[in-house]
């Protein structure tokens, strides 16, 4: 069978069907296997909520270990109305969990073929497109040995396939990198796998999902970040591979700082993402307000996400350079996001960005300081943020400018570990940094790179003052006043 002939039925899961190429192998079933509390359930649930949903195909939750009442109660908390559902005939409860839990461990004494007689009946009666196990792997450990258990799943399968549904059945897993199944037979009598994980990664849990294989059917490789939101349940991230822009802007829009403009080529492309280096002092949030005020002065939808201070500090320090954040903010044309990283995991920062440009609609965007965010994230997790952040702002035309610092003022490195995963993800990159020249520290400036776009590749010298940042002449300055890595070669120096 050729990829072509293989419909898939999409699930509804926002970021899922990305990965998976147009949802799950319609008219099929899907094991979906997991460790404790990596989304399972959840996951079984949304996929039948968004089939009434967003496509009206009804749905069947057959359930092997919850009874009907807890998962109407936890749906309920997540927005999904299932008591109604079910009172307009669009959801159908099979309930077994009383036949399992009643059940001896007796060989012999247990078979699934009522339980496929009563789904048939449960989806002739609401007409059902698709099916929910939960979980089946509640029954497979009452078997007696692998063979039974290969040949009862086999029987099961195609019993349940006969009905003409696309399903999904849960089962447990006993560890999250050791093996794909509880009994190691369930992955191969499925044609179709996909793998939640809740891995404790640096202390922090870190959720993925993984399609393992979809036979003759196309779909991503890899582990793909997700996470559990309160309003949206499972969202898979990142969204790099939704709606790519097909097109790139020609429209130059100002920092607010004149030299900088002229030293990037005449400004910022409209879709650029601008990646901001420098240590702490060096004029990164002085240099995210004068771009947001620029663009509050231009009648631009704005929103400033800091992660190093609170709104108040923040209003201060905007004040002392003549900058009034709560006028700005009173206009409704900026909005000022506050709130140490700790607060959320990276994929709730994450989706909160991407509910606020969504709704918010903004023109530019600036996140001061991305660093901050490595205190709850690995490097490969925040790559991933700012590919799927990137990602989500170029689709929608957004100026975004991005910041971040080293460990220390005096540290050596070229540029802060959140840059060095980044950096090349940007359309421009700027570094900030003191140096050494004529006895005395002074704060230069260069651009590194601006893509599509000369750009002047000289040092200069920056000051600072009460009414903000001057750009001045280029710095004379010789290789070794400047910290190995300080700047990319330029052959100015």
């Amino acid at each position: 069978m050729t990829n072509d002939l293989v419909e898939k039925l999409p699930t509804g899961i926002r970021g899922f069907d990305e990965i998976a190429q147009g949802g799950l192998p319609a008219g099929r079933s899907t094991l979906v296997a997991g460790t404790t509390g990596c989304g399972k359930t959840l996951f079984a649930m949304q996929f039948l909520a968004r089939g009434i949903e967003l496509f009206d195909q009804n749905a069947v939750f057959v359930t092997f270990e919850e009874t009907p009442a807890d998962i109407r109660k936890s749906a309920s908390s997540l927005g999904m109305p299932i008591q109604r559902w079910e009172d307009e005939g669009k959801w159908a409860f099979v309930d077994v969990s009383s036949e399992v839990s009643d059940a001896t461990s007796t060989v012999g004494t247990y078979t699934l073929t009522p339980v496929v007689a009563r789904i048939e009946a449960a989806v002739r009666s609401v007409g059902a497109a698709r099916v929910a196990l939960d979980s089946i792997g509640a029954v497979f450990a009452r078997y007696p040995d692998v063979r039974t258990v290969r040949d009862e799943v086999l029987r099961f399968i195609k019993g349940v396939n006969s009905l003409g549904v696309t399903s999904v059945h849960t089962s447990e897993r006993l560890a999250d990198y050791n093996g794909i199944s509880r009994l190691g037979v369930e992955e191969f009598v499925f044609s179709n796998v996909v793998l939640l994980r809740n891995v404790l990664d640096a202390e922090r849990r870190r959720r993925t999902i993984e399609v393992v294989k979809f036979r003759a059917a196309p779909h991503r490789t890899g582990e793909w970040l997700f996470t559990i939101d309160a309003r949206e349940g499972i969202v898979v991230i990142p969204l790099v591979l939704v709606a790519p822009s097909e097109r790139a802007s020609q429209t130059r829009v100002s920092s607010g700082i004149p030299k900088l403009d002229e030293m990037c080529g005449g400004g910022f492309y409209k879709d650029a993402t601008i990646l901001l280096t420098g240590p702490t002092g060096s004029g990164k949030t002085l240099t995210s307000l004068t771009f947001t005020d620029t663009g509050y002065r231009a009648g631009e939808h704005c929103i400033l996400y800091t992660f190093d201070e609170t709104r108040d500090q923040l209003a201060r320090n905007a004040a002392g350079w003549g900058f009034d954040l709560d006028t700005m903010q009173a206009s409704g044309l900026v909005q000022v996001r506050a709130e140490p990283p700790e607060l959320a995991s990276l994929e709730d920062h994450f989706l909160a960005i991407r509910r606020s440009v969504e709704q918010e609609r903004p023109i530019r965007v600036v996140i001061d300081t991305l660093s901050s965010l490595e205190r709850i994230a690995t490097p490969r997790a925040l790559l991933d943020f700012v590919i799927a952040l990137g990602s989500l702002l170029r689709e929608h035309e957004i100026t975004t400018l991005l910041t971040s610092a080293p460990p220390s003022p005096t540290a050596r490195t070229f540029t802060p570990a959140a840059a060095l995963e980044v950096g090349s993800l940007a359309d421009v990159s700027i570094m900030l940094r003191y140096v050494e020249t004529g006895g005395e520290i002074q704060l230069a400036i260069a651009v590194l790179q601006t893509r599509g776009s000369a750009h002047d590749r000289h040092i200069r010298q920056v000051t600072i003052d009460s009414e903000g940042m001057h750009i001045g002449d280029q710095l004379n300055v010789r290789s070794d006043h400047i910290p190995a890595g300080t700047f990319l070669p330029v052959s100015q120096r």
